[in-house]
């Protein structure tokens, strides 16, 4: 069943986003809003939220925000009971809520390396598992934000590499469980992405930005916007029949560029 021409995509549907408040996640939510979503913005931080809730508003869309750390599963399902009182029945799930930091392994603690895996692996389980039961009827859309980390080993990224991998099996195993009752559970692994937070880390001067471009065979970071895009597929009906996938949009970064680039200029054929 596809959507009629000129008919707004996610018209008369509600969807809770985490970390929703800036980024990626923010992108998200303003594209769902655009094409007739209700969105409920839930984040750490009332004020930045609430930011967000105005500007998606002003574009003439729905929004409200609703503080909770995802790591708190009680304050969370709060937060999703809260949501779907004052916004209607949910339909779809967006996971984004993520922490990440530069560090060797050496060079980070223990409680460094769990904080990133709370937020993203464990925060990823607490959002699902709170709203599930909110979900649970055919077209319900979960999207979990992952990484190219999930399988491409980075130096200084090991606890971000081992959350991710987390995310993306957390993943195909919720596709499976929950297949039967309808409910669609995929993945997105972006690579990097500009102006995000990530990539302000990653990537922090003109010098590091440029070797991060030599690396994508696409030759640019992508926008927030083209992540937004997918994940707007992911939740419409023209993706009615995927779950339990792990969707790459990184330029073609994870296909091994680094070393390609490498090769061309010891050969001297660089271009």
């Amino acid at each position: 069943m596809g959507t009629a021409f000129g008919e707004k995509i996610l018209n008369g549907k509600v969807a809770l986003i985490t970390g929703g408040g800036s980024g990626i996640n923010l992108a998200i939510a303003e594209r769902f809003a655009q094409q007739g979503a209700k969105v409920a913005l839930v984040g750490r931080t009332q004020e930045k939220l609430d930011n967000a809730v105005r500007g998606i508003e002003s574009s003439g869309g729905t929004a409200a925000g609703f503080a909770a750390d995802v790591r708190d599963y009680d304050a969370l399902a709060s937060a999703v009971s809260s949501a779907r009182s004052q916004l209607g029945e949910l339909d779809i799930l967006v996971c984004g809520a993520a922490g990440n930091f530069p560090a060797p392994a050496l060079g980070m603690s223990a409680n460094g390396f769990k904080a990133v895996v709370d937020i993203d692996l464990l925060g990823t389980f607490n959002a699902c598992r709170a709203a599930y039961e909110h979900l649970r009827k055919p077209g319900a859309s979960i999207v979990n934000i992952s990484a190219t980390q999930a399988f491409v080993p980075m130096a200084m990224q090991a606890h971000v590499c081992a959350a991710k991998a987390g995310v993306d099996m957390v993943t195909r195993t919720l596709a499976l469980e929950w297949g039967p009752n309808g409910v669609r559970v995929n993945s997105i692994a972006p690579g990097a992405v500009d102006d995000t937070e990530g990539m302000r880390r990653l990537a922090p001067n003109e010098k590091a930005r440029t070797f991060v471009t030599k690396m994508i065979p696409l030759g640019r970071f992508a926008e927030k916007g083209e992540i937004a895009d997918l994940a707007l597929f992911l939740c419409s009906d023209s993706a009615r029949f995927i779950t339990g996938t792990v969707m790459v949009c990184d330029g073609g970064q994870s296909l091994g560029s680094m070393f390609s680039q490498m090769l061309e200029t010891a050969v001297g054929k660089g271009t």
